[in-house]
């Protein structure tokens, strides 16, 4: 059990900022940049005596507790002098805390109740209220992640004549000149893909194995992790998973767990949907299966 004053350990907890039906992953030291909505599969764990785990504040004044932060009224002072002399001080302090925090947003939590900045390099976000990525070209929707992932904006994959979905960056200026995403994204499948007489077993081995190719650094070795029939709305599907791992340096991620659900939507091409999460954000793994379950067709 945790007792008062240790840090609570790594976990998902309700937001620190307060956003309703959100959860945010804490490492033990840190929130992470990225939140999702609580729901099946996510283990929300609660803190004794306390809403959710905070990292420690960067240069704490004693004895003062930052107003916002405060879960009791305030103490009663027995002197009007002292009265304006501290809340004099609390004042000053805190807006000294508040400008320290803009410079370093994912290591503290905010001081202030507001969700913290997302990842570095984002792209366009969703309008206000989406729940649902809905990709008519593919004929599936699936859930918008929530704060931090980003539309996907990067061009299209190879594998696919369009595609559409949510990332985020995890990784700035690769060897290779470019960045490293997680993403979620879907689109028609391209037709050099697809297997003879519809095997969509077929085809989406073959599209591991194009992504593998395109999108990862190399050597890398694979562990097939699923290869499995499945139905999605009453349709024929393919789910293949797999889990890449590497040793090239330059790379912060070392290994990658990736999968695709390939769909007969009934049109000439099936849908294609894609989840990819780096290891150095593991704790997003979740992710792949949460998505996987509420795929619709359209």
């Amino acid at each position: 059990m945790t007792g008062a004053g240790q840090t609570p350990p790594p976990g998902w907890y309700p937001d620190p900022g307060g956003e309703a039906g959100m959860v945010r992953w804490w490492n033990g030291v840190a929130w992470s940049d990225v939140m999702m909505p609580s729901g099946p599969g996510v283990a929300v764990r609660s803190v004794p005596g306390a809403a959710a785990p905070r990292a420690a504040e960067p240069a704490p004044v004693p004895p003062l507790t930052a107003p916002d932060r405060s879960s009791g009224p305030s103490r009663a002072w027995t002197a009007a002098v002292a009265i304006v002399v501290v809340v004099a001080a609390v004042i000053g302090t805190v807006l000294a805390l508040r400008s320290g925090d803009d410079t370093d947003r994912t290591a503290t939590p905010p001081s202030t109740g507001a969700d913290p900045a997302p990842p570095p390099a984002a792209g366009p976000t969703f309008p206000p209220g989406t729940v649902r990525i809905i990709d008519r070209a593919a004929g599936i929707s699936y859930p918008y992640l929530g704060e931090g992932w980003s539309e996907f904006t990067l061009g299209w994959m190879l594998e696919t004549t369009e595609t559409t979905g949510q990332y985020f960056t995890t990784q700035d200026d690769t060897p290779d000149g470019g960045v490293f995403i997680s993403q979620c994204t879907s689109g028609p499948v391209s037709p050099e893909y697809a297997g003879a007489g519809g095997d969509l077993q077929a085809t989406v081995t073959r599209l591991a194995t194009s992504v593998r190719g395109n999108y990862y650094p190399g050597p890398n070795e694979m562990e097939v992790l699923r290869d499995e029939a499945r139905t999605v709305d009453g349709r024929a599907a393919h789910l293949y998973e797999f889990e890449l791992s590497w040793d090239v340096e330059g790379y912060d991620a070392t290994g990658e767990r990736a999968a695709l659900l390939l769909i007969d939507v009934g049109k000439p091409e099936p849908a294609l949907l894609y989840v990819s999460i780096p290891n150095t954000h593991a704790e997003l793994y979740g992710v792949i299966n949460r998505v996987i379950d509420a795929v619709d067709v359209l």
